[in-house]
């Protein structure tokens, strides 16, 4: 067991976490970042599966992601686009393929009006809400209490437009149905990568992605860390006391180490919170809060091939069906890799379905699903995967946690709120760059610059 003495230690060493850690260093600030798994990165992970180099977690990156774009530079990644030449495929109502070019879907000339619409209606509130303070909106209340997929069907009749604008937030983004999120989350959604507009067009939301992998953030900033973070440390108590000057003392249990500190930085998503025994209990705005977060539930198909068949039928690999089992489908092939290899997700309900399957009937039902946007070419891939975070331990769903329906007006000015000496730091809590890894770091920095500010005005407590 380790016996560490630091000013402030980080619970998570994922992006977030090893942000803050790095910043606070900078700072002066001594740290101790304890993860649970046993590799940093936290819902960036960048594997080798079956001899293929497969982005398990988050990958990519747009170009409205200016702090991760700059982070990649500091330290020295660099980045390559997506394949995107060639047609896309859309799956309609009727469950036919149909090849197209350009940025919106070929649907019939009603539908399109009312896409065009309900897109319109979403900019408009994503620019007049804004992703800092939604909750603090006149309509706030209004858009939290009903659902997306009602407010969706107040604003058109049309069912198909309906279904895909729901896709680009609830299968897309917080992977729940519509049904179980508020408009206000969706607008949050929208108004966090800039507008309803970019969720919509996948050239400029999965722009690029990072040359080795985007988990290489969080292995090259550890790396600079060194002995500072401990793995396979899952936290277990954190005791703390407010002291007389106004600080606080704080010891931080793992079931590697015990950390002596000033600050804790949770950079963990809201849903692991409870797994963390605190001292005093938190209080019960805390406690309420914590159980209105959630995490959705997708799976992240991989599967790679001997060459990218599908360009040689002059398709880009990317295909959409609001409908179908794989409502989304990608090429993303590795840079300079001469195989080919798909990228699919089953969101929400779907994924539930699936999941009942077993393992062979469920590959064969979703190659079936990617057969129908590329071709009986795509039934046969070298190397199969399923992403499934859901199961994983210490994450618990994808891609990060949104607010059940009225729980962001009602809680969303309290979720940066320090206990004490806690403070909360994940991708889940940011404005700009929400639930991606550019909100991630986002929230690092800012944490860390929240707690170095403190620390300023306030000599060590003599940990």
């Amino acid at each position: 067991m380790l016996n560490l003495n630091r000013d402030v230690v980080v619970v998570g060493a994922g992006p977030s976490g090893l942000t803050a850690a790095r910043e606070l260093t900078k700072a002066g600030l001594s740290v101790a970042v304890l993860e649970a798994r046993d590799r940093v990165g936290g819902r960036t992970w960048t594997d080798t599966v079956d001899g293929a180099v497969l982005e398990i977690g988050g990958q990519w990156v747009s170009p409205d992601q200016t702090v991760l774009l700059d982070l990649l530079d500091e330290l020295g990644l660099k980045t390559y686009s997506r394949y995107r030449d060639g047609e896309s495929v859309y799956i309609g109502a009727d469950g036919k393929p149909v090849r197209y070019t350009g940025d919106s879907f070929p649907v019939d000339p009603a539908t399109a009006v009312e896409m065009d619409k309900l897109i319109a209606l979403l900019d408009g509130l994503a620019a007049e809400i804004g992703a800092t303070e939604p909750w603090a909106h006149p309509k706030a209340r209004e858009l939290d209490t009903i659902s997306f997929h009602h407010w969706l069907r107040a604003n058109s009749d049309n069912e198909e437009a309906c279904n895909n604008i729901g896709l680009f937030i609830a299968g897309g983004m917080l992977t729940k149905p519509a049904h179980a999120f508020s408009t206000l989350q969706a607008v949050l959604m929208a108004a966090s990568a800039g507008s309803f507009t970019h969720l919509t067009d996948e050239d400029f939301i999965l722009d690029k992605r990072v040359v080795g992998g985007m988990q290489q953030v969080s292995l090259l900033q550890a790396q600079e860390l060194g002995d500072d973070v401990v793995l396979n440390s899952p936290v277990r108590t954190i005791n703390w006391t407010e002291l007389g000057d106004g600080g606080h003392r704080v010891t931080v249990v793992s079931e590697r180490a015990t950390v002596n500190a000033r600050f804790v930085i949770m950079a963990v998503p809201p849903n692991l919170y409870s797994r963390v025994s605190f001292n005093p209990p938190l209080p019960r705005r805390q406690h309420q809060m914590h159980q209105h977060q959630s995490l959705g539930l997708v799976i992240k198909v991989h599967a790679v091939y001997s060459t990218p068949f599908w360009r040689e039928d002059g398709l880009s690999g990317t295909g959409f069906g609001a409908g179908s089992l794989v409502q989304e489908v990608y090429d993303n092939t590795n840079h300079g890799d001469t195989r080919g290899t798909l990228v699919g997700f089953i969101s929400d309900e779907k994924a539930d379905a699936v999941f009942e399957l077993g393992a062979d009937e469920r590959k064969r039902v979703v190659l079936e699903s990617i057969a129908g946007f590329l071709g009986d070419k795509a039934l046969a891939p070298e190397v199969y995967y399923e992403s499934d975070w859901g199961s994983e331990e210490w994450t618990r769903g994808a891609y990060a946690s949104s607010y059940d329906l009225g729980g962001l007006h009602r809680y969303g000015k309290d979720q940066h709120a320090p206990v004490g000496p806690i403070y909360w730091c994940s991708s889940d809590l940011a404005a700009e760059g929400y639930q991606h890894v550019e909100g991630a770091i986002r929230m690092g920095r800012l944490t860390a610059a929240r707690i170095a500010e403190v620390a300023r005005v306030a000599e060590p407590a003599g940990v």
